[in-house]
């Protein structure tokens, strides 16, 4: 399987450690998948990562990649705005797809990518990589039996410091122009998969914005002025009846990449902190209650590499996880859909209900009111 991955940026790197990390952590893979060509729009980037990264070849063009009959998946890890287009001329060429969150720009857009890479019968997937993590998993395995009976509630945040730095130059994301969205792109987007994969649809969102710090320095050193939200913060009522709050922030002076996510049930609670990702929090309201508290308390489930087969056989199913864990799981995953030509999952049709989420937070900034998705 031949991967033409576009873009060289962080998460273009990401996408290449996950792919040639693979067969440490997955025993007697199903498929062998490289990638064999790479594309971004700066000449040298590209030659030198090809050179660097073993790619067999740099292409002088997107579409001189997507046309390529010996590539088989496009890996998107472009800017926000340039994924509508990639994705239709890709699904148009028969290529199957995995691209970095959001999808699009727009719900419409993103629902358009979903139908037609439906209706191409290509996979297609987007990168939500905290669902690989295996107390995320866990989590999800408790709540389908039932552990914490009806969600209640819940309660997502996930902060960085990233604005707080007057000094630093802006960024592509402080440039609505370019990131299509703020902060709530960036890194609602994940606090929102989150809630959805384990709790289900959202029904309705009120949003509101902040843009802290107006002027900055801007890329070229000059003086500029934000478009982008720093930080988003969301009231969500989800279709189950749950309601909560979801929170994204670069405002968050001392925070680095902390991500959290509590849930709330009728029969118990679990809490995952993803800057831990080898332990999950789970509160059973089963165990028994008595004086001084009985056997009831918030008890840490030892997630760690305990993966399920294929998985688990790197570095072992005792040894800590990390970050990077996530995006190999998503690869694999993803992968392993394209050889076994199923449904991604998340699937396109995920990222735009996310889109849609985003989109109605977004609206309801504007307009000050609760906005049905």
């Amino acid at each position: 399987m031949n991967i033409g991955l576009i873009g060289f940026g962080s998460m273009g790197r990401t996408h290449a450690f996950s792919v040639a990390s693979l067969p440490f952590f997955y025993k007697d893979l199903p498929f062998e998948a490289k990638i064999t060509g790479i594309y971004t729009r700066t000449p040298e980037t590209r030659e030198k990562a090809a050179k660097e990264f073993g790619f067999t070849r740099a292409y002088s063009s997107e579409d001189e990649m997507i046309n390529d009959p010996s590539i088989d998946v496009i890996d998107i890890t472009s800017p926000n705005t340039a994924h509508y287009e990639t994705i239709k001329k890709a699904i148009a060429a028969g290529k199957n797809v995995l691209c970095e969150k959001p999808l699009c720009v727009t719900s419409a857009e993103a629902f358009e990518c979903a139908k037609l890479a439906d209706e191409a019968g290509v996979t297609a997937q987007i990168v939500f990589n905290n669902r690989f993590l295996s107390p995320v998993m866990r989590a999800k395995e408790l709540i389908g039996e039932g552990r914490l009976g009806k969600i209640v509630s819940f309660r997502c945040a996930y902060l960085h410091a990233s604005c707080t730095d007057l000094g630093k130059k802006a960024g592509w994301k402080q440039d609505r122009t370019i990131c299509g969205g703020g902060v709530l792109f960036d890194l609602g987007s994940h606090a929102i998969d989150l809630v959805y994969y384990l709790c289900g649809k959202f029904r309705g969102v009120t949003g509101m914005s902040q843009i802290a710090h107006p002027v900055r320095l801007g890329m070229d050193g000059q003086e500029w002025r934000t478009n982008a939200d720093e930080a988003f913060y969301m009231l969500a009522e989800l279709e189950c009846g749950a309601k909560g709050t979801v929170e994204a922030s670069k405002l968050a002076v001392g925070a680095n990449d902390d991500f959290t996510c509590e849930i709330y049930g009728e029969k118990g609670a679990g809490r995952i902190d993803i800057m831990n990702p080898n332990w999950l929090e789970f509160y059973d309201m089963d165990d028994k209650a008595g004086d001084l508290g009985g056997e009831r308390g918030f008890k840490r489930i030892e997630c760690v590499g305990r993966y399920p087969a294929p998985g688990g056989i790197f570095p072992g199913v005792k040894a800590p996880i990390g970050w990077l864990r996530g995006h190999i799981g998503s690869m694999y995953s993803f992968l392993d859909s394209v050889n076994s030509h199923r449904k991604a999952c998340p699937s396109f049709d995920d990222a735009a209900h996310i889109q849609r989420v985003m989109e109605a937070g977004y609206e309801s900034d504007e307009s000050g009111r609760f906005v049905q998705i």
